[in-house]
């Protein structure tokens, strides 16, 4: 059928695909959800000869009968049966081979992720050399937090009063 290394550029994208959306998946079986991703970013859904509905009886057929995932075999057989209806005007080798190409060496799509981004209103109130008051104890010239120092009073057990000039010296005097 297919090269070799175009059956490992197809094995590659079926791990990927696998193990998208999903922290726990070992990559070596793919979920129904997953599959019906594949088949939408590598454009194997037209829209036409192959639907999302067509997909998805594929996945049911080539399935064992309680499980809920397939392997990579499972997965091959499910491209054979794909192929067919994608590619009509071609054979059967000629249509798995083109189906292949299709989905080897794709990874899944990110679409409609949002990213943050830091508006006007934002940088003003995250800045922090323009704190005031007993905000901007808590942090040092570089803008870093102080952490616990910075968000308690740190009291002086010395004895003395605070901002006495002769802290320390009364030792000095007394040994005379």
């Amino acid at each position: 059928m297919a090269g070799s290394a175009e059956m490992a550029s197809l094995e590659e994208s079926f791990r990927k695909f696998a193990i998208y959306g999903d922290t726990k998946a070992t990559g070596q079986e793919m979920n129904g959800k997953n599959w019906a991703k594949l088949c939408k970013d590598c454009k194997v859904i037209d829209g036409k000869s192959v639907t999302g509905t067509d997909v998805d009886i594929v996945f049911s057929k080539v399935k064992g009968k309680t499980a809920r995932v397939i392997n990579y075999e499972e997965f091959k057989k499910a491209l054979e049966e794909l192929a067919s209806k994608r590619f009509k005007d071609k054979g059967k080798e000629e249509a798995y081979e083109a189906i292949c190409q299709l989905v080897a060496g794709k990874e899944p799509i990110n679409v409609g992720v949002t990213k943050a981004k830091n508006v006007g209103a934002v940088e003003r109130l995250t800045d922090t050399s323009k704190y005031t008051g007993s905000h901007k104890e808590r942090f040092d010239e570089t803008g870093k937090g102080k952490g616990k120092s910075g968000r308690e009073n740190i009291v002086d057990n010395s004895g003395y009063v605070s901002a006495y000039k002769n802290a320390g010296t009364y030792d000095a005097k007394v040994k005379k």
